[in-house]
């Protein structure tokens, strides 16, 4: 059988109508798929794990079921309950603001192409998704579903976002689609020859973006998805980069020599810093708070050991040639550490 291949056709405008941005409920949305359906999890295991048990309570509301039973892995999903970000910083509840906005009828025409051949085993979710107030019901058990299962690790899982957001950022608007594709996915090929992205392994189609460009979205809990239907923004959905670090330890202390010339902490954050990186980002990795970081990057920027630069609203931190010297002696870890 042929492999699925969508393909999406970028114009010359797109390229600056196209942006990134984090959307909250569609972590959410995997997150409770991967939690029905645990052995999809990969690299998100030990999460699915750690919040089984507080899922296993909330999903005593049939709503709640009625949000999970309609996910579908390879196939299409109704989008209102996981509406296309429109702006980069979209909080939760600008999200959910949204599904309550959604007129009946979409949703109803959402659902049934998502329900087409299949019926809920759960007579009480059922009852859910044929009931007229379908939408409510969803935003309802959404909201309870954030409280319970993400907002707790939700600055944690934001900086790792945002830090592939402002990587992917950069390579879009400064070498174009080849470079900001490059590794996106070993699903996703730039076709340079008739400036087409190709999707491979989700639906068939053709969709021309037309002037507007493409959303561009990094997750947590799966590898790939589109949302293409004309009623919402274009966008595309893939596994950020540092998802890994989710799992990863607290780095070790820093060199004694190091830390003994910047004090701890202030080693601990030049060694952290491989990669340019938010203030929000060192502190989730650190464990130290967003002000503790702060006064010690701007220590650090006043010793010369550290530059920062603006990318849309986010600031990213860098090493200096002299910061970079002292944090990579041959007895110096890559990872940084301390507390």
């Amino acid at each position: 059988m042929a492999r699925k291949v969508q393909e999406v056709r970028v114009g010359p405008h797109d390229i600056a109508a196209s942006r990134f941005a984090i959307a909250p409920l569609h972590e959410l949305v995997a997150l409770l798929g991967l939690l029905a359906n645990p052995a999809l999890a990969g690299p998100m295991t030990p999460w699915i794990t750690r919040v089984t048990p507080a899922y296993r309570r909330i999903a005593r509301d049939p709503a709640v079921r009625a949000v999970v039973g309609i996910w579908r892995r390879g196939a299409y999903n109704a989008d209102f309950h996981a509406p296309p970000p429109t702006r980069p910083n979209i909080t939760v509840a600008e999200q959910l603001a949204a599904v309550r906005a959604t007129p009946p009828d979409l949703a109803r025409r959402e659902l049934a192409r998502n329900l087409d051949g299949r019926t809920l085993p759960d007579p009480e979710a059922q009852a859910v998704l044929e009931s007229p107030d379908v939408v409510a019901h969803f935003a309802t058990a959404l909201d309870l579903a954030w409280r319970t299962l993400l907002e707790p690790d939700w600055p944690v899982l934001r900086a790792i976002l945002d830090q592939d957001l402002l990587y992917r950022a950069g390579r879009l608007a400064a070498y174009g689609w080849a470079e900001a594709l490059d590794d996106l996915s070993p699903r996703v090929r730039w076709r340079a020859a008739d400036s087409v992205i190709e999707v491979h392994g989700l639906t068939d189609g053709r969709v021309d973006l037309g002037g507007r460009g493409l959303l561009f979205v990094p997750t947590a809990f799966f590898d790939l998805a589109a949302q293409l239907e004309p009623a919402w923004p274009r966008s595309l959905c893939y596994r950020a980069r540092g998802i890994a670090t989710l799992w990863e330890s607290r780095p070790g202390p820093p060199p004694e020599a190091l830390a003994n010339l910047l004090g701890r902490s202030r080693a601990a954050i030049l060694a952290a810093l491989t990669d340019p990186a938010t203030t929000t980002w060192l502190s989730a990795r650190l464990d130290m708070t967003l002000g503790a970081v702060g006064d010690h990057l701007r220590t650090l920027r006043e010793a010369g050991l550290v530059t920062r630069s603006r990318t849309g609203r986010s600031v990213l931190y860098t090493r200096t040639a002299l910061g970079h010297a002292l944090a990579t002696r041959p007895d110096a870890p890559h990872d940084g550490g301390g507390t």
